[in-house]
């Protein structure tokens, strides 16, 4: 599995075993807290299935949602570089199955496999870059534009449809950074309109997004 983490591409085989043997395998049940913000930093997870939320929430429960990731993502590399607490939560969105490295084997690693440190750098650099994209639709875009924008990245071909993953509104409103009602009212505004259509917790999205709302 390790060959298929981008963080671990281009070592050799012997190094992956290396690796592997330096690791522990851990299995987390759904909505299982793998990290919790402001905890020390001192463990790197590998996801080898399942699939995993990372967000950030103030004290009333007012959460944002950073990214989901699935089979062959790493996770918590970053505040293992120095002493920093950890920046956000993770939380498994289903059953999940991690490989984890402790701190001191992850900057042994480091040193013996200056590609690992390579890829590390690429990693962080398409995170700065993804990073910068998720400001700047926060700043310049209304509610609207960022809903669209995730319907239309997360939806995939069903069956010849066009078709998103199960979502409550309340855990679209946490991706795109707005209200639970404000999410309603626009996806009822949709479906009047024959944009969208809901099939449980899924919606299929019938013709092109209109530019506005």
């Amino acid at each position: 599995m390790l060959d298929q983490v981008d963080l671990f591409e281009g070592l050799a085989p012997e190094d992956l075993r290396e690796l592997e043997e330096h690791a522990s395998e851990r299995q987390y049940r759904k909505s299982t807290l793998i990290i919790e913000r402001g905890d020390e930093a001192n463990t790197l997870y590998v996801l080898l299935a399942g699939r995993v939320k990372v967000y950030v929430a103030d004290s009333d429960g007012k959460e944002v949602v950073l990214r989901e990731l699935g089979p062959g993502s790493h996770f918590g590399e970053l505040a293992l570089l120095g002493d920093q607490p950890r920046t956000a939560s993770v939380i498994t969105a289903e059953d999940s199955r991690c490989l984890v490295l402790t701190k001191r084997s992850f900057v042994q690693c480091l040193g013996d496999h200056p590609k690992i440190a390579f890829n590390l750098i690429q990693h962080l650099s398409r995170r700065l870059h993804a990073l910068t994209e998720s400001v700047s639709d926060f700043a310049l875009s209304d509610v609207y534009r960022r809903l669209a924008k995730f319907l239309n990245e997360v939806a995939a071909d069903e069956d010849g449809r066009r078709v998103t993953p199960p979502y409550t509104h309340q855990e679209i409103a946490a991706r795109v950074g707005a209200s639970r009602e404000m999410i309603s009212r626009i996806l009822g505004d949709l479906k009047d309109g024959g944009y969208v259509a809901s099939e449980g917790r899924k919606h299929v999205l019938l013709k092109k997004l209109p530019a506005r709302h």
